[in-house]
C-alpha cells in the first residue's frame, strides 16, 4: 500500500471539506450528483475520445500502481545478478540455462536465455534496450491518459456551471431560489479543479514515478547480464551496479 497516495488524498479531500465547514458551508451543498455525472462523464468522455480503447483499459488498470505499487527492490537485482556473475565465472555461461527456467521474470529470464544462446553484446543490448523502449512507450499511454483527463476536467466544470446557470436563468421567476442555484451551478467547477488536481494528475505522474523506477531497475538488469557475458569480475559488477541502486 503507497501510504503516500493515501495520505496526500486524505489531505486534500479533508482540507476543501474541512475549510468549507468552518466557513460555514454545509456539507450538503457540495454533494451534487448531477454536477458529478457532468463532470466525471464529460472528462472521461473525453479522454476516451483521445485515446484508443486497450489504452484506456490499461490506464484505468495501472491505478492500481498509485495504491499498490510493485515492488522494486535495487539491492535485490543486485544480488541476483552477482549470483548469476558468480556462477558462470566458476561454470560458465552455459550454467546459467537452469537459472532461466526458475526465473519469474520475463525481462530477466529473456536476458538470460539470450546470454546462454550466446548471442552478441552489442546485440543483446539493442535486444533488451528494444523492450525497455517498448514498455516506456506503453506506459506512456496511461501517464498521458490522465494528464489528459486532468486537462478536461476544469473546463467540463466550467459547462457544469454554464449549464446550471442556464436553468437558474429559466427560472428568474422565483427569486427565493436563485441564491442557492447559482451556488448548485458554482459546485460543478469545484468538481472540474478537484478531479484535475487532486485525482487524474496526481495518478498520472504517481504512474510515471513507477515507471522510471522499473526503467532503472531493467537497465541494471541489462548492465549487468551484459558484464556477465564479457565475463567481468563480480565485484566489478557489484560496483557497477550500485551506482544505478544507489539513487533508490
Amino acid at each position: 500500500m503507497d501510504l503516500a497516495t493515501i495520505i496526500g488524498m486524505c489531505i486534500g479531500f479533508g482540507a476543501v471539506f474541512g475549510g468549507a465547514v468552518i466557513e460555514g458551508l454545509h456539507i450538503k451543498a457540495l454533494i451534487q450528483p448531477t454536477a458529478a455525472l457532468i463532470v466525471l462523464g464529460g472528462t472521461f468522455g473525453a479522454a476516451f475520445i483521445s485515446f484508443p480503447l486497450p489504452a484506456v483499459i490499461q490506464a484505468f488498470k495501472d491505478v492500481k500502481v498509485a495504491f499498490l505499487p510493485p515492488k522494486v527492490d535495487p539491492e535485490a537485482v543486485v544480488k541476483d545478478i552477482i549470483n548469476y556473475a558468480t556462477k558462470a565465472r566458476r561454470n560458465g555461461l552455459i550454467s546459467l540455462e537452469q537459472e532461466a527456467q526458475s526465473v519469474k521474470d520475463p525481462f530477466i529470464k529473456k536476458g538470460i536465455s539470450l546470454v546462454v544462446d550466446g548471442i552478441d553484446p552489442q546485440k543483446l543490448r539493442e535486444t533488451l534496450e528494444a523492450e525497455i523502449m517498448s514498455y516506456e512507450d506503453y506506459t506512456k499511454h496511461s501517464v498521458e491518459f490522465y494528464e489528459s483527463a486532468g486537462g478536461y476536467a476544469p473546463t467540463i466544470g466550467i459547462i457544469g456551471a454554464v449549464l446550471g446557470l442556464i436553468h437558474v436563468m429559466s427560472n428568474l421567476s422565483d427569486t427565493s431560489k436563485l441564491g442557492a442555484g447559482i451556488a448548485v451551478a458554482f459546485v460543478a467547477t469545484i468538481y472540474g479543479l478537484m478531479t484535475a488536481n487532486m485525482v487524474c494528475l496526481p495518478i498520472g505522474s504517481k504512474i510515471k514515478i513507477r515507471m522510471k523506477e522499473e526503467i532503472v531497475r531493467r537497465v541494471m538488469i541489462v548492465e549487468g547480464l551484459i558484464a556477465i557475458q564479457n565475463g567481468e569480475n563480480p565485484h566489478f559488477i557489484e560496483q557497477k551496479l550500485k551506482a544505478y541502486a544507489g539513487g533508490h
